[in-house]
Formats: C-alpha cells, sequence, structure tokens
C-alpha cells in the first residue's frame, strides 16, 4: 500500500542546503531510493519524501543528478507545483514498487506482478532518455533531460533496480533485522551475514534493547 505525505507548493534552492536527511546505506541506488522512509514495520512510519524538494534532494545526495539539474528541476518546480506535485506522488509509487520486489527477494516470495509492472514503465521511461557515450576509454550512461522533465532522478534509480535484479548480486539482497526498520541492502560482506542496515544506529539499538531485557530477567 503506497502512503503519501505531500508536502507544501514552495520548492526553495535552500531545500539542497538543509541538513542532510537521507542515508544511503543500501549499496545500490534502487535500494536507497527505496529506504527514503522511515519505521516501515511500526507504528511511527515517517515519509522522508515531503516535498519535491526533498526528491530533489535525495537525487543529489545519491548521485542519480548533479547539482546543475538539481538547480533546473527546483526551478521548473517552482513554475509548475502542480507537476511537481504529481511528480512526488508517481515517485512514491515507484519507491514502494521498487521496495515490494526488492522485500520479496530477501524474503524468497513471489515477485507482485503489479509492482513489477510498475517498475518496467519506469526502465522503459527511462530508456527515452538514455545514451551511451564513450570516455576515457570506457563506456557510461548519459542521461538527456529535456526542459520539463521534472522525473530525471528516477531513471537511473529505475535502471540501477533492473540491473540488479539481472545480475548475480540480487541473491544477496537482504532486508533489515530490526523489527521496526526494514530496510534493504546489498551484503557485500565476506561471510555474508550482515543482519543490520547500519550497525551504529539499527544494531546498536537492538544490542541495546537485548542488553535491557537481560537485565531485566537478572
Amino acid at each position: 500500500m503506497v502512503r503519501y505525505m505531500i508536502g507544501a507548493d514552495n520548492f526553495p534552492m535552500s531545500s539542497l542546503t538543509a541538513k542532510p536527511v537521507f542515508e544511503y546505506t543500501g549499496g545500490n541506488l534502487s535500494l536507497d531510493f527505496a529506504n527514503t522512509c522511515d519505521h516501515r514495520a511500526g507504528e511511527r512510519f515517517e515519509e522522508r519524501l515531503t516535498d519535491y524538494g526533498r526528491l530533489v534532494q535525495w537525487g543529489v545526495g545519491s548521485g542519480a543528478i548533479s547539482q546543475k539539474s538539481a538547480d533546473r528541476l527546483l526551478r521548473q518546480a517552482g513554475e509548475a507545483p502542480g507537476n511537481a506535485q504529481s511528480m512526488l506522488r508517481h515517485a512514491i509509487q515507484l519507491r514502494e514498487a521498487v521496495y515490494d520486489i526488492f522485500s520479496a527477494v530477501a524474503a524468497r516470495r513471489g515477485i507482485p506482478s503489479s509492482a513489477l509492472a510498475v517498475l518496467n514503465a519506469a526502465v522503459r521511461r527511462g530508456a527515452e532518455h538514455a545514451s551511451l557515450e564513450h570516455a576515457n576509454r570506457r563506456f557510461v550512461w548519459k542521461w538527456i533531460e529535456p526542459e520539463g522533465s521534472l522525473d530525471s532522478m528516477l531513471w537511473p534509480a529505475a535502471r540501477a533496480a533492473a540491473e540488479l535484479l539481472a545480475s548475480d548480486e540480487v541473491g544477496l539482497v537482504r532486508q533489515c533485522a530490526s523489527e521496526t526498520c526494514n530496510w534493504l541492502f546489498v551484503d557485500k560482506t565476506k561471510n555474508h551475514r550482515r543482519r543490520w542496515c547500519d550497525m551504529k544506529t539499527c544494531g546498536n539499538r537492538d544490542k541495546a534493547r537485548r542488553y535491557y531485557q537481560r537485565q531485566k530477567t537478572q
């Protein structure tokens, strides 16, 4: 189920200079995108993509778009706030589809066809704006951003999801063991026994919780 928390219709340039609100611990761009909300499994669900400016902020922080692209997107969003709000809803729909797919992968469940259809549509949309460029003896993807496109940060996220699903690393996708977190990540540890999205947060909280329970039983 998609849960929306849409913010105001203003998208100031300062959105990108505010205190960082996103973490990039997934090991893959698409999983970092899926992790843009907190407490998925708990009662305190918290949306981090609260307005279009936040979506742009995530794009810059994740490397999905450049600062130059961000400046253009925020300017266009200010000129067409209704379109920006619509794009935010579309982004959250795509995020939830990515999350549903990879959480099913992590749990070895069947992949929801509706979520895969949403991702495929986003992959096709991104492919319309992608071209190969040869530079420094290697080929790289270059994204062509026509004026008026407010979803350019979604194109590389969708492609990253598709490439991860088609790669050998898909079997290393895990879900945080915290009962209230459930963030996704690629387990690239040597023994593939990583349990937490981030040991400094969920890992330490779980250790503290278990310590407190042991103290109560003594």
